[in-house]
Formats: structure tokens, sequence, C-alpha cells
């Protein structure tokens, strides 16, 4: 959905004062949900090719490039509240997890649509994630859905809280060097429960970027 041009020299203006201060999130380790640290995982070469990205219907919202590469497929598999704040904070969210992909893709934390689309603890999540992947040599493939999602506004209308669960059980770490998949048998440690606080971008029209990150791991309700 087009709600809103913005380009990405805009989006980096804006949020260059907040690289300055980010600070600490309430989840600072990786979540592990791609299997990435799985140094005692089973490894396997591809034998197949993943389905294209869903991300790649909107590779550029808000003028920020969020492509994927087609074998890291992230589902979104939820229904839209008719809120127009809170649909356009859910979209955003979405953006939110292709942008930390992406920046695993790319190897790097500084990636446009990562600074574009988080702030805050949000920022500071996204390049943990990120940096915990690129200094460990792991990107990811597979599928990686998103379902469940809930939303909640904020009285002042400023912030939206989106809920989701997560199943990784087909979603890998894959070593950059060998391209090596780290395979595991699924568990309970697939499932994941986040909730994201979006709040409105300073400058934007309708863009949100997530301030905070909270993530329920081994989460039996989302099984």
């Amino acid at each position: 959905m087009k709600r809103r041009p913005l380009s990405v020299a805009a989006a980096l203006a804006a949020t260059a004062a907040l690289l300055l201060t980010a600070c600490g999130s309430g989840d600072d380790k990786p979540s592990g949900n791609d299997k990435s640290a799985g140094a005692d995982r089973g490894s396997e070469t591809p034998k197949e090719s993943a389905e294209p990205s869903a991300a790649q219907a909107e590779d550029k919202p808000d003028g920020v490039d969020v492509s994927l590469p087609k074998d890291m497929n992230l589902v979104f598999d939820w229904d839209k509240p008719k809120d127009r704040n809170e649909a356009a904070a859910m979209d955003d969210a979405a953006n939110f997890v292709r942008a930390i992909y992406r920046g695993v893709y790319k190897r790097t934390s500084n990636d446009a649509a990562v600074t574009a689309y988080s702030t805050g603890d949000g920022l500071h999540y996204a390049k943990t994630q990120i940096d915990s992947r690129v200094d460990g040599g792991w990107t990811a493939t597979g599928t990686r859905r998103h379902y469940l999602a809930t939303t909640r506004s904020a009285p002042n209308g400023n912030s939206v809280e989106v809920a989701f669960c997560v199943d990784s059980s087909k979603f890998y770490g894959k070593e950059v060097r060998t391209e090596k998949i780290l395979r595991s048998k699924p568990s309970i440690a697939d499932f994941d429960y986040f909730k994201v606080v979006m709040v409105k971008f300073p400058t934007g029209d309708g863009m949100w970027q997530a301030s905070k990150v909270f993530v329920e791991a081994k989460a039996e309700k989302c099984q």
C-alpha cells in the first residue's frame, strides 16, 4: 500500500540525530530465530530455492528500499485494522522486520531501511540483531511467518503497539562463506511473540518507526 512518498534522503536526514542518541534495548541479545547461532546444528546445502520474498510486492515503501533476496521469504499473514493509524503502524512494523533482514543480507546495520524504520531502543535492537549475524558470518534463508497480529493505540494517538507471533521453524541461519544452511529439529524455540511499539515519524506523513521491541521467546501461545 503506497501511503505516502518519502525519499531515502529525507529519512536519513531526519534520523541522523537519533543515531547519536540511540539507547539500550530491553532485548539486547539476538533472538536466534533464524538459527544463526547454530554452531551445534547440522549443516546442509540448499536442495531447492525458496519462494520469492513477500517484501518484493513493496520493495520501496516511502522511497526506502526493503527488498530482500529470493531465498529470504518474510510472510506477514495478518489482517490490517480499520483504524488508519494502526494500519499504517502495522505496515511499518512489517517494514521494520524487513529492514533488519535487509541489513543482515547487506551485511551492515547502517542500511537506509534500518535508520528509516527504527529509532531509540528499536534502532538499538535492530543493530544488535544485524551486527551479531554479521560478526558471526551468518545470513538467513527460508520462510519466516508473522501472524496473529493485534494493534493497540496510545490515548494520544502518537504510538501504536503492534503485537504478533513469529514461526521460524522453516527459517535458518546460513554461513556466508560456505553457504551451508544450519538446520535444527522443529521445537518450541521456533516460536516467539513480539510487541513492537511504533511511533510517528517526526516529519513524515503517516510513516511510523519502531521505538521499542519486546520479545517473549518460546511462546506456547504461538504454536
